[in-house]
């Protein structure tokens, strides 16, 4: 178990270092979509470490919400864009919850375990 979370978190970080390093700039007009899908991505990713913790990862489950969080995330902030609301502000909201909820449980658990 704790093999899967190590590679999940330098798989993570490789991605990070390798994202900084990539000489490409998108455009100012895609930083919001960029932004609430790569949140909506991280609250998976967090939520995967969890899952693991706990014993109930599902390569499925996980594969599926990740693309359909950053999705969803990024079809919101489209439609927020042409009706001319910042309906992004949900998202963020939402996955910020959920993030912070996770990393919440994750270092529960790390603590609960760790000190025996």
């Amino acid at each position: 178990m704790w093999m899967g979370i190590l590679l999940a978190v330098l798989g993570l970080g490789a991605g990070i270092v390798i994202g900084f390093n990539i000489p490409m700039v998108l455009p100012q007009d895609y930083a919001k979509y960029m932004s609430v899908a790569a949140l909506a991505a991280l609250d998976s990713v967090f939520g995967g470490i969890r899952a693991a913790m706990e014993e109930k990862f599902n390569h499925g489950i996980f594969v599926s919400g990740f693309f359909s969080n950053a999705l969803l995330a990024a079809g919101l902030t489209f439609i927020g864009d042409r009706l001319g609301i910042d309906l992004y502000l949900a998202a963020v909201v939402a996955f910020g919850v959920r993030l912070f909820q996770n990393l919440a449980i994750i270092r529960r658990y790390i603590l609960k375990h760790k000190i025996k």
